[in-house]
């Protein structure tokens, strides 16, 4: 499991009961009216139960209004929610990789989202930025349709985050590998742009996964990201004929690597693709990187 951007609720825009736009039609047939007596008392329990669990639900909710939304690469937007007026849920957040859930009015199930702003960014501008894969028929699709000033609701902050702890002092981990594939750069980049100290370790690498360039977000920030110490790896499993890069997956390309780094100075830190994730860590692991020193924010 990774807490990326994975986001399932269907569309309800979609479903053809909530149209206000189909016509009403009539049956003069009996049989029509007997279905719909037997298909009233089933849909009335099923509002009932839908309705009974929501109200089982014990989750704080704070509405939030939409600062921003706006492309990231392909298939991917830039999400700002303005937590200025929220003080309590803003300072709730306090560790790279931690995330919340988000609800959409009138869409039932919530989502869980890694935050992938630096918490300092919520404490100086008040806001806490995501990014969102929009999926088809899901509620990303509807979260990334939305605009300025539509409400969501937020959930506390949950989860451990990335224990730089375990990695640290810097110079006695002085390789640290990251390892992140499509949206899992999200919480990779509250890492970066938090700070654990990359300038002073001899060798941070960040091996980031994408389909192509065009769906590789935060490519505007690769420079600033490399003047704090960390060297960027780009690899496109899918690259054009004039990519020159790595080609193939990330933990394809990490396999072939040169061994550049000591098993007991070395900590590593992956968010994205589950099978990435199991493979770099099987390797890391042989290669003889105590398991304890590799994070993830679950």
């Amino acid at each position: 499991m990774s807490l990326t951007t994975t986001l399932s609720s269907p569309n309800p825009l979609t479903l053809p009961h909530l149209s206000s736009h189909a016509p009403h039609r009539t049956s003069s047939f009996p049989m029509a009216a007997i279905i719909r007596r037997h298909l009233n008392p089933i849909r009335r329990r099923s509002l009932a139960i839908a309705a009974a669990v929501r109200q089982q639900d014990t989750t704080l909710w704070t509405p939030t209004p939409l600062a921003d939304v706006k492309p990231a690469a392909e298939s991917l937007f830039h999400i700002t929610i303005d937590v200025s007026d929220s003080p309590d849920l803003a300072s709730s957040y306090a560790v790279a990789g931690q995330y919340l859930q988000l609800r959409i009015p009138n869409v039932e199930k919530p989502s869980f989202l890694a935050i992938a702003s630096p918490p300092s960014l919520a404490f100086t501008n008040g806001v806490f930025e995501f990014l969102v894969k929009s999926i088809a028929g899901s509620t990303a699709e509807i979260l990334c349709g939305l605009g300025k000033g539509d409400v969501v609701e937020l959930s506390p902050v949950m989860g451990k985050g990335f224990n730089t702890d375990q990695i640290s002092p810097p110079e006695d981990y002085q390789s640290v590998l990251i390892f992140a594939t499509g949206s899992g750069i999200s919480p990779i980049r509250s890492l970066i742009e938090s700070g654990f100290s990359a300038d002073k370790r001899s060798d941070v690498r960040l091996f980031y996964g994408a389909r192509d360039l065009q769906r590789m977000a935060y490519q505007d920030r690769f420079k600033s990201w490399e003047s704090s110490g960390v060297t960027i790896v780009p690899v496109l499993s899918q690259p054009d004929d004039s990519w020159t890069g790595e080609a193939g997956y990330v933990q394809a390309a990490f396999a072939k690597a040169k061994q550049l780094y000591a098993p007991d100075s070395t900590g590593a830190v992956l968010c994205g693709q589950k099978q990435m994730a199991e493979e770099v860590t099987s390797i890391l692991v042989g290669n003889g990187v105590p398991n304890e020193k590799i994070l993830k924010n679950f």
